[in-house]
């Protein structure tokens, strides 16, 4: 059949409209139409973020993880020189100046070290191959080697209430409480290297920033907060806490090293500040005598002792408060201590109750109560994770 020229002209034009119904209407669409596929764009790969590294104190070993000062310290992550060491529980006994060790296994004491006059804690010496017994009015320190058990010859230092390591070994720091100084000693030797005269009174307990460039002290009788530069040894900062009748405690950075916890057994509760500023505190309630401040093996608790009830407060560090809080049966003085290597097993001495609690960390039940002296204080469990200890009763890193 012949075509008109208007049907012609018609047949053209669908099928122009065909063609461009199976392009997109682009270049790229009109290539298909004619079966000559564009090639398809690269996929956009997200930029992994650059974490930028942390300079840390010179000498100090590298930090595992800016995000989380305790990455060392995950369960049963046992240093090699630690990993053969006997799993017990030293007990300084404040008033019978012995030290109660303990089998974690069978809860019973398995020795008596008789140590000098007013033992307040055991400390895991930095490269934690030697426990430190601070006998503070005796004016030595007793070493105890964590292998045997056995205690050593004790060395002559003056007022030494407690007991850190600056995060590069390089030199001891005492606690002189009595004596209203923070002493540089050798770590070894215990020698002194440099007195550093404070103004507050009672100094006792410390933690390292994430970059262990500086430290916060708790100056319990005059209600204070010190901050220290590690590596010029001076104080740098201080301040009265603001509660009538403060009495600072232990302290603890958080795992992202941007706060300070501040345990305050008379405030009852923890002071929270941020230490590279050194800013004005806030207080968050947790318990009667509030006293320890111990972190869980996964980062992301902290297990409070509240001294005054019987208590412990179990702190969240995302959630930002209180989530849980163990009342111990029959009550108690729950004080200073440490969490087992396996991080299942919360022990506390128990101050005015001459015992010791094993509690667990998943449920707060209690596991044990066992007698010991009198006057228990900073009780050390030994050994932990960690590659380096800052000293107390364990801070490791």
């Amino acid at each position: 059949m012949t075509r008109t020229h208007a049907q012609r002209a018609l047949i053209a034009c669908a099928a122009l409209v065909v063609l461009a119904a199976c392009g997109t209407g682009t270049k790229d669409g009109a290539k298909e139409a004619l079966g000559t596929k564009a090639a398809a764009p690269a996929p956009v790969r997200p930029v992994k973020p650059v974490r930028k590294a942390v300079q840390g104190l010179p000498g100090m070993p590298p930090i595992l993880d800016p995000k989380d000062v305790y990455a060392a310290d995950r369960p049963n992550r046992l240093s090699p020189v630690v990993k053969d060491f006997p799993s017990r529980v030293y007990v300084p006994n404040t008033e019978s100046d012995t030290v109660s060790v303990i089998d974690p296994t069978t809860y019973e004491i398995i020795d008596t070290i008789h140590v000098g006059r007013q033992p307040q804690h055991v400390v895991p010496s930095w490269d934690m191959k030697t426990l430190w017994v601070n006998n503070d009015r005796g004016n030595t320190l007793t070493p105890i080697d964590p292998s045997t058990g056995k205690a050593g010859k004790p060395v002559d230092v003056h007022d030494p209430y407690n007991l850190y390591f600056t995060p590069n070994g390089k030199y001891a720091v005492v606690m002189a409480s009595l004596d209203r100084e923070l002493v540089f000693r050798d770590p070894h030797t215990m020698e002194r290297r440099k007195t550093v005269p404070v103004s507050c009174y009672g100094v006792n307990h410390a933690d390292f920033s994430l970059d262990g460039r500086y430290f916060i002290v708790s100056c319990e009788f005059s209600g204070e907060l010190l901050k220290v530069d590690t590596e010029k040894m001076e104080v740098i900062g201080q301040q009265k806490l603001p509660f009538a009748g403060a009495m600072p405690q232990d302290v603890k950075v958080s795992p992202d090293g941007k706060r300070f916890y501040v345990a305050d057994m008379m405030a009852d509760g923890m002071w929270v500040l941020d230490g590279d500023s050194f800013g004005k505190p806030t207080l968050l309630p947790t318990g009667k005598g509030t006293h320890g401040l111990y972190i869980s093996r996964d980062s992301r608790e902290m297990y409070v002792s509240n001294r005054g009830e019987g208590t412990v407060s179990v702190f969240d560090f995302a959630e930002n408060r209180v989530t849980k809080k163990w009342h111990l049966p029959d009550g108690g003085s729950p004080d200073m201590g440490g969490v087992s290597a396996d991080g299942k097993v919360l022990w506390l001495s128990g101050r005015y109750n001459s015992e010791v609690y094993a509690i667990d960390t998943r449920t707060g039940a209690q596991l044990a109560r066992i007698k010991v002296g009198s006057g228990p204080h900073g009780l050390a469990v030994y050994p932990q994770p960690g590659r380096y200890s800052l000293g107390h009763t364990g801070i490791f890193r």
